[in-house]
């Protein structure tokens, strides 16, 4: 794929600086991209670049992570919307479509719940909603192990600082369809997101807040969402579609539909990008 060159900004919303790239014509319609764990903006890098000649792409650094340096005392997703929501306004960014994968999605699921009339589309990828079906069975499964030991304080920091590289490795060999689908030049990138103890701390802090993620989606479980919205996963993700369409529809998403992408893991932007591309742009011009 050939590289073009993307825009890059940091941007103060609110007391944090957010890092923000961007490609493409401004006056297009906009897709605005966030990433999940334990990866940065370049999650979506190669998305980017195929849709570019269509639409205004932008991507950012979570607080805290990788080039937006300050970390924010609350991860929880409401309150990560909420700095979402400030920077769009602030960029006067309109037609905008909103891409969460994972904790991304998790985020994209906060924003909708207050200020869906801003956005045109969302789509959710690759992740499970806290509080929302079928959360409780995925919180049971023995192999999401990871969401319990980095709601730890301070331990996770202390066994992996150092060690980032490797231990984010396991997620990404494990989570793929295939291992190759995540480079050494990626791994390296991402680990480099995560190399401060702030970072790290970061990182750790957007599962430490899944109680209060709970208690919010349970509080606005009865604000209705109109927008079309997209929920995408991987079919070698192996989860059954259908109760996670559930959880949306009991939550009033109005509007919501399905696509399972091929061949593909928990890593959908890196694994399949010209399948992904294909899918956000026929959804949004329905």
């Amino acid at each position: 794929m050939k590289l073009k060159k993307f825009r890059h900004r940091n941007i103060v919303v609110k007391d944090t600086t957010i890092h923000v790239a961007d490609m493409g014509d401004p006056s297009n319609p906009v897709i605005l991209f966030i990433h999940g764990w334990p990866t940065n903006w370049r999650e979506f890098e190669k998305v980017m670049i195929l849709l570019s000649h269509q639409y205004h792409v932008l991507a950012l650094d979570l607080p805290g992570i990788g080039e937006s340096k300050t970390p924010l005392i609350s991860y929880s997703k409401s309150n990560i919307a909420k700095s979402i929501n400030a920077l769009i306004n602030l960029l006067e960014l309109k037609n905008v479509t909103l891409v969460g994968s994972d904790i991304g999605g998790q985020i994209v699921y906060a924003y909708l719940k207050k200020y869906s009339k801003t956005v045109s589309h969302a789509v959710i990828m690759n992740v499970a909603i806290p509080g929302i079906k079928p959360w409780k069975s995925v919180e049971q499964n023995p192999y999401i192990w990871h969401f319990a030991f980095h709601s730890i304080p301070n331990l996770p920091e202390q066994l992996v600082m150092g060690n980032q590289k490797n231990y984010f490795s396991y997620f990404y060999d494990q989570l793929c369809s295939h291992k190759d689908k995540i480079s050494e030049d990626y791994r390296h990138i991402f680990s480099k997101s995560y190399s401060s103890s702030d970072a790290l701390t970061a990182g750790f802090d957007l599962y430490r807040s899944f109680p209060k993620d709970i208690k919010n989606n349970t509080d606005t479980q009865n604000i209705s969402v109109e927008i079309p919205v997209l929920y995408v996963r991987g079919d070698q993700e192996y989860v059954t579609i259908e109760d996670y369409l559930d959880g949306f529809k009991e939550n009033h998403f109005q509007n919501i539909t399905f696509t399972v992408l091929d061949d593909c893991g928990h890593f959908s932007a890196l694994e399949q990008p010209e399948q992904l591309s294909s899918v956000l742009s026929h959804f949004i011009k329905q």
